[in-house]
Protein backbone atom coordinates (compact mmCIF):
# COMPACT_ATOMS: atom_id res chain seq x y z
CA UNK A 1 0.00 0.00 0.00
CA UNK A 2 1.04 3.33 -0.95
CA UNK A 3 2.20 5.53 2.27
CA UNK A 4 1.67 9.40 2.52
CA UNK A 5 4.68 11.48 2.23
CA UNK A 6 4.61 14.03 4.57
CA UNK A 7 6.96 16.08 7.39
CA UNK A 8 5.94 17.49 10.60
CA UNK A 9 7.70 18.49 13.78
CA UNK A 10 6.85 16.82 16.50
CA UNK A 11 6.44 18.01 20.12
CA UNK A 12 6.79 14.63 22.01
CA UNK A 13 8.90 14.97 25.17
CA UNK A 14 5.81 13.18 26.77
CA UNK A 15 6.59 9.49 26.11
CA UNK A 16 9.50 8.27 23.50
CA UNK A 17 7.67 7.28 20.03
CA UNK A 18 4.93 6.19 18.37
CA UNK A 19 5.51 2.91 18.34
CA UNK A 20 5.28 2.85 22.37
CA UNK A 21 2.38 5.07 22.81
CA UNK A 22 0.72 2.30 20.07
CA UNK A 23 1.45 -0.35 22.61
CA UNK A 24 -0.41 1.41 25.10
CA UNK A 25 -3.50 1.67 22.73
CA UNK A 26 -3.82 -1.98 22.10
CA UNK A 27 -6.56 -2.18 25.38
CA UNK A 28 -8.65 0.47 23.64
CA UNK A 29 -8.31 -1.37 19.99
CA UNK A 30 -9.94 -4.25 22.24
CA UNK A 31 -13.13 -2.55 22.22
CA UNK A 32 -13.39 -2.11 18.61
CA UNK A 33 -15.13 -4.70 16.13
CA UNK A 34 -12.99 -5.60 13.76
CA UNK A 35 -14.60 -5.41 10.56
CA UNK A 36 -12.71 -8.05 7.88
CA UNK A 37 -11.12 -8.78 5.21
CA UNK A 38 -9.31 -4.86 5.64
CA UNK A 39 -9.12 -2.82 2.59
CA UNK A 40 -6.63 -0.71 1.26
CA UNK A 41 -6.41 2.78 0.44
CA UNK A 42 -4.41 5.49 -1.50
CA UNK A 43 -3.63 8.19 0.92
CA UNK A 44 -2.73 11.69 -0.16
CA UNK A 45 -2.25 14.57 2.54
CA UNK A 46 -0.87 18.33 1.95
CA UNK A 47 0.28 19.41 5.24
CA UNK A 48 1.73 23.36 4.78
CA UNK A 49 1.91 26.68 6.99
CA UNK A 50 1.36 30.06 5.19
CA UNK A 51 1.52 32.97 7.36
CA UNK A 52 -1.42 32.60 10.44
CA UNK A 53 -2.77 29.13 8.79
CA UNK A 54 -2.09 25.67 8.80
CA UNK A 55 -3.68 24.10 5.95
CA UNK A 56 -4.38 20.30 5.40
CA UNK A 57 -5.85 19.12 1.95
CA UNK A 58 -6.23 15.65 1.45
CA UNK A 59 -8.38 12.82 -0.37
CA UNK A 60 -10.08 11.75 2.68
CA UNK A 61 -8.41 8.35 2.70
CA UNK A 62 -6.34 6.99 5.16
CA UNK A 63 -3.03 5.60 4.70
CA UNK A 64 -3.65 2.63 6.32
CA UNK A 65 -6.10 -0.60 6.04
CA UNK A 66 -9.03 0.02 7.30
CA UNK A 67 -11.97 -2.52 7.99
CA UNK A 68 -15.02 -4.05 5.11
CA UNK A 69 -17.39 -1.25 4.70
CA UNK A 70 -20.49 -1.66 4.01
CA UNK A 71 -20.90 -3.75 6.75
CA UNK A 72 -23.09 -4.98 9.62
CA UNK A 73 -23.64 -2.09 11.61
CA UNK A 74 -22.52 0.14 9.02
CA UNK A 75 -24.58 0.24 5.64
CA UNK A 76 -21.85 3.12 3.96
CA UNK A 77 -19.23 2.29 1.29
CA UNK A 78 -15.71 4.60 1.91
CA UNK A 79 -15.32 7.14 -1.46
CA UNK A 80 -12.64 9.56 -2.23
CA UNK A 81 -13.52 12.98 -0.54
CA UNK A 82 -12.08 17.03 -1.33
CA UNK A 83 -10.95 17.97 1.79
CA UNK A 84 -9.32 21.41 2.51
CA UNK A 85 -9.37 22.71 6.41
CA UNK A 86 -7.56 25.61 7.81
CA UNK A 87 -6.90 25.69 11.14
CA UNK A 88 -4.71 29.10 12.77
CA UNK A 89 -1.18 28.76 13.76
CA UNK A 90 -1.87 30.99 16.79
CA UNK A 91 -4.79 29.64 18.77
CA UNK A 92 -5.72 31.41 21.95
CA UNK A 93 -7.70 30.16 24.79
CA UNK A 94 -11.17 31.31 25.56
CA UNK A 95 -12.90 31.53 28.74
CA UNK A 96 -15.40 29.08 28.36
CA UNK A 97 -15.40 26.07 26.09
CA UNK A 98 -17.97 25.13 23.42
CA UNK A 99 -19.48 22.04 22.33
CA UNK A 100 -18.39 21.23 18.52
CA UNK A 101 -21.03 19.54 16.47
CA UNK A 102 -19.64 16.91 13.63
CA UNK A 103 -15.52 17.19 13.17
CA UNK A 104 -13.47 18.07 16.12
CA UNK A 105 -10.05 18.21 13.96
CA UNK A 106 -8.09 16.38 11.49
CA UNK A 107 -5.58 14.00 11.97
CA UNK A 108 -1.63 13.99 9.99
CA UNK A 109 -3.02 11.87 7.92
CA UNK A 110 -5.86 14.03 6.38
CA UNK A 111 -8.48 11.93 7.98
CA UNK A 112 -11.05 13.84 10.45
CA UNK A 113 -12.00 13.32 13.98
CA UNK A 114 -15.79 12.86 14.66
CA UNK A 115 -16.41 11.52 18.32
CA UNK A 116 -20.26 12.57 18.48
CA UNK A 117 -22.28 10.53 16.49
CA UNK A 118 -26.36 11.65 15.38
CA UNK A 119 -28.04 8.57 16.81
CA UNK A 120 -29.98 7.82 19.60
CA UNK A 121 -31.60 5.36 21.18
CA UNK A 122 -34.99 4.32 19.75
CA UNK A 123 -37.50 1.42 20.86
CA UNK A 124 -39.29 2.41 17.63
CA UNK A 125 -36.38 1.55 15.29
CA UNK A 126 -35.20 -1.61 14.45
CA UNK A 127 -31.86 -1.33 15.26
CA UNK A 128 -33.00 -0.04 18.32
CA UNK A 129 -31.11 3.76 17.22
CA UNK A 130 -31.89 5.99 15.20
CA UNK A 131 -31.25 9.98 14.48
CA UNK A 132 -34.60 10.66 16.28
CA UNK A 133 -33.05 12.82 19.23
CA UNK A 134 -36.57 12.72 21.44
CA UNK A 135 -35.08 9.91 23.81
CA UNK A 136 -32.54 11.85 24.98
CA UNK A 137 -30.00 8.56 24.90
CA UNK A 138 -26.98 9.45 22.56
CA UNK A 139 -24.74 6.52 21.14
CA UNK A 140 -21.46 7.19 22.18
CA UNK A 141 -19.36 6.19 19.11
CA UNK A 142 -16.92 3.74 21.04
CA UNK A 143 -19.36 2.58 23.30
CA UNK A 144 -22.04 1.21 20.44
CA UNK A 145 -18.50 0.59 18.25
CA UNK A 146 -20.00 -2.81 17.41
CA UNK A 147 -23.64 -1.11 16.77
CA UNK A 148 -22.03 1.39 14.70
CA UNK A 149 -20.18 -0.82 12.51
CA UNK A 150 -16.26 0.44 13.91
CA UNK A 151 -13.15 -1.15 12.31
CA UNK A 152 -10.02 -1.63 14.33
CA UNK A 153 -8.90 1.45 14.10
CA UNK A 154 -12.33 2.98 15.70
CA UNK A 155 -13.54 4.61 12.46
CA UNK A 156 -16.63 3.98 10.44
CA UNK A 157 -17.87 5.77 7.52
CA UNK A 158 -20.67 8.52 7.14
CA UNK A 159 -23.32 8.85 4.58
CA UNK A 160 -21.24 11.21 2.02
CA UNK A 161 -18.73 7.98 2.15
CA UNK A 162 -16.03 9.90 4.46
CA UNK A 163 -14.00 7.38 6.62
CA UNK A 164 -13.41 9.34 10.35
CA UNK A 165 -12.41 8.43 13.75
CA UNK A 166 -14.02 8.33 16.52
CA UNK A 167 -11.07 7.18 18.92
CA UNK A 168 -7.48 6.73 18.72
CA UNK A 169 -6.27 4.34 16.40
CA UNK A 170 -3.41 2.68 16.58
CA UNK A 171 -2.55 2.93 12.51
CA UNK A 172 -2.31 6.89 12.89
CA UNK A 173 -0.41 7.01 15.93
CA UNK A 174 2.20 4.60 14.07
CA UNK A 175 2.47 6.93 11.66
CA UNK A 176 3.59 9.83 13.20
CA UNK A 177 7.06 10.21 14.45
CA UNK A 178 5.85 11.63 18.02
CA UNK A 179 3.09 12.23 20.20
CA UNK A 180 1.32 14.77 17.59
CA UNK A 181 -1.55 12.90 16.02
CA UNK A 182 -3.12 15.92 14.61
CA UNK A 183 -4.83 19.60 14.94
CA UNK A 184 -8.29 20.58 16.59
CA UNK A 185 -10.45 22.90 14.47
CA UNK A 186 -9.34 25.69 17.10
CA UNK A 187 -6.08 25.49 15.64
CA UNK A 188 -4.57 23.46 19.18
CA UNK A 189 -2.52 20.71 18.39
CA UNK A 190 -3.93 16.95 19.62
CA UNK A 191 -1.34 14.80 21.19
CA UNK A 192 -1.94 10.89 22.30
CA UNK A 193 0.45 9.80 25.24
CA UNK A 194 -1.51 6.69 26.45
CA UNK A 195 -1.72 6.32 30.11
CA UNK A 196 0.50 9.81 31.04
CA UNK A 197 -2.68 11.57 31.25
CA UNK A 198 -6.30 10.29 32.72
CA UNK A 199 -9.70 11.68 31.68
CA UNK A 200 -11.69 13.88 34.03
CA UNK A 201 -14.58 11.69 33.05
CA UNK A 202 -16.18 8.14 34.97
CA UNK A 203 -19.06 6.51 34.47
CA UNK A 204 -22.38 7.40 36.57
CA UNK A 205 -23.24 4.66 39.29
CA UNK A 206 -26.44 3.04 39.22
CA UNK A 207 -29.00 1.92 36.44
CA UNK A 208 -30.67 4.97 33.34
CA UNK A 209 -33.53 6.52 34.79
CA UNK A 210 -35.46 6.27 31.51
CA UNK A 211 -34.87 5.05 28.01
CA UNK A 212 -32.95 2.19 27.68
CA UNK A 213 -32.74 1.30 31.16
CA UNK A 214 -30.30 -0.94 32.73
CA UNK A 215 -26.52 0.13 34.27
CA UNK A 216 -24.44 2.45 33.17
CA UNK A 217 -21.76 0.58 30.79
CA UNK A 218 -21.10 3.66 28.32
CA UNK A 219 -23.20 2.82 25.35
CA UNK A 220 -24.49 6.40 25.86
CA UNK A 221 -23.03 9.48 26.29
CA UNK A 222 -25.19 9.94 29.18
CA UNK A 223 -23.56 7.66 30.92
CA UNK A 224 -20.71 9.73 31.58
CA UNK A 225 -20.19 12.55 34.09
CA UNK A 226 -17.39 14.63 34.13
CA UNK A 227 -15.57 15.03 37.96
CA UNK A 228 -12.04 16.22 36.87
CA UNK A 229 -10.28 16.31 40.05
CA UNK A 230 -6.05 16.55 40.50
CA UNK A 231 -3.81 15.28 37.39
CA UNK A 232 -7.01 14.78 35.55
CA UNK A 233 -7.38 15.96 31.73
CA UNK A 234 -10.51 19.38 31.63
CA UNK A 235 -13.94 18.44 30.07
CA UNK A 236 -12.99 18.69 26.47
CA UNK A 237 -9.67 16.71 27.23
CA UNK A 238 -7.31 19.18 27.41
CA UNK A 239 -4.16 19.79 29.44
CA UNK A 240 -0.40 20.61 29.70
CA UNK A 241 2.25 19.25 27.07
CA UNK A 242 5.72 20.84 27.39
CA UNK A 243 4.28 24.24 29.05
CA UNK A 244 1.81 24.71 26.78
CA UNK A 245 -2.23 23.93 26.49
CA UNK A 246 -3.31 21.22 23.94
CA UNK A 247 -5.83 18.29 23.55
CA UNK A 248 -5.13 14.75 24.02
CA UNK A 249 -6.74 11.57 22.78
CA UNK A 250 -7.57 8.98 26.01
CA UNK A 251 -8.34 5.60 25.97
CA UNK A 252 -11.03 6.34 27.74
CA UNK A 253 -13.97 8.13 27.11
CA UNK A 254 -14.32 10.87 25.74
CA UNK A 255 -11.66 9.45 23.80
CA UNK A 256 -11.08 12.47 21.41
CA UNK A 257 -12.74 16.45 22.94
CA UNK A 258 -16.30 16.90 22.29
CA UNK A 259 -16.03 20.69 23.38
CA UNK A 260 -13.34 22.75 21.97
CA UNK A 261 -11.74 26.15 23.81
CA UNK A 262 -10.85 28.43 20.66
CA UNK A 263 -12.42 29.94 17.68
CA UNK A 264 -13.30 26.87 15.59
CA UNK A 265 -11.95 27.38 11.81
CA UNK A 266 -15.02 27.99 9.51
CA UNK A 267 -13.55 25.40 7.40
CA UNK A 268 -15.13 23.07 9.67
CA UNK A 269 -18.22 24.37 9.71
CA UNK A 270 -18.54 23.27 6.36
CA UNK A 271 -17.16 20.37 7.08
CA UNK A 272 -20.05 19.27 9.20
CA UNK A 273 -22.85 17.38 6.69
CA UNK A 274 -26.00 19.59 7.97
CA UNK A 275 -26.39 22.39 5.66
CA UNK A 276 -27.45 25.34 6.84
CA UNK A 277 -28.46 24.92 10.65
CA UNK A 278 -24.72 23.76 11.10
CA UNK A 279 -23.44 26.73 9.75
CA UNK A 280 -25.60 29.16 11.58
CA UNK A 281 -24.86 27.36 14.72
CA UNK A 282 -21.27 28.34 14.36
CA UNK A 283 -21.73 32.06 13.28
CA UNK A 284 -24.09 32.06 16.42
CA UNK A 285 -21.27 30.71 18.60
CA UNK A 286 -17.91 32.02 17.23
Amino acid sequence: MPRSNFALKCHGAVGSAASAAATAAAGLMAMSMLVSPAQAHNNKVSITVKGNQRCIVSNGLPNHNTGQFPNSGNPHRISEQNVRLCVTTNPRKRSSARKVRGSIGVGINGVQFRPGTADYYDPNSRRGHSRNRSSGWNLDGLGAAQMLGMDSNNAHVDQRGLYHYHGISNALVRSGKGTLIGWAADGFEIHYVGSKVRSGYQLKKGTRPSGPGGRYDGTYVEDWQYVGGAGKLDQCNGGSLNGKFVYFATETFPFLPHCLWGSVSRDFAQQRGGGGGDRAAFLRNN
